[in-house]
């Protein structure tokens, strides 16, 4: 992989399941993004959680899952991608417990009728276990979900952004439709703490689902 393979960064098991994945992405996204762009955000994905991420078995996995976001999100931006389901992004500081529950709910709730994103101002290094145990109670998995950054495309190509206390270092982008939610910080707490903000997210989201026409399964 490029540079960052060369200098021997890249352990060889990682750098071969990578190769792969950009076989994976050049071929679902031909005609849309050249092999140079691909591996550009393949590796720059890798780069963002290698040292981060506490499970880093996974990082290949991750890398890919992320740059497939980002690569979407880019194809909505410049008006190359078919899909014009309303998109939504979470924000708030690590990406570790409010924004994964949030994206949790709507996932569940909106099936394949809307899109959603999380990110963090500061991803922290992995999900609130308190906030995997608080979701699981309610038959949503969030265990395989990882803290990620926000980036430009992303932003750009989601029509709500939703904040939770990363305050001025949430990105802004005029004409952007923002909501800022008010909820509790689960980092440290507990299971039983965390129920009430768990409760609360999901019924905010249903209300931002039905904001954008979107049906609740």
């Amino acid at each position: 992989m490029s540079q960052t393979e060369q200098q021997g960064v890249i352990p060889l098991e990682h750098a071969m399941v990578l190769r792969s994945s950009a076989a994976l992405l050049q071929r679902d996204f031909q005609g849309t993004f050249g092999p140079e762009t691909i591996e550009r955000f393949l590796n720059d994905s890798y780069e963002e959680f290698a040292g981060r991420l506490t499970v880093t078995k996974y990082l290949p996995a991750f890398a890919e899952r992320f740059a497939r976001e980002r690569l979407s999100a880019l194809s909505r931006v410049e008006g190359s991608s078919v899909d014009h389901r309303p998109a939504v992004l979470f924000l708030c500081t690590h990406n570790a417990g409010r924004s994964q529950m949030a994206l949790g709910f709507f996932r569940e709730l909106a099936g394949d009728r809307a899109i959603a994103w999380s990110g963090g101002s500061e991803p922290g290094s992995e999900v609130n276990p308190a906030a995997i145990a608080a979701m699981s109670e309610v038959g949503i998995d969030i265990s395989d979900e990882f803290p990620k950054p926000w980036t430009d495309e992303v932003v750009r190509a989601a029509d709500v952004v939703v904040t939770m206390g990363c305050g001025d270092a949430c990105p802004v982008f005029p004409g952007k439709r923002y909501e800022d939610w008010t909820l509790t910080d689960p980092n440290g707490l507990g299971v039983d703490s965390v129920r009430p903000i768990r409760d609360e997210v999901r019924a905010r989201v249903v209300v931002l689902l039905d904001s954008l026409g979107v049906t609740v399964t």
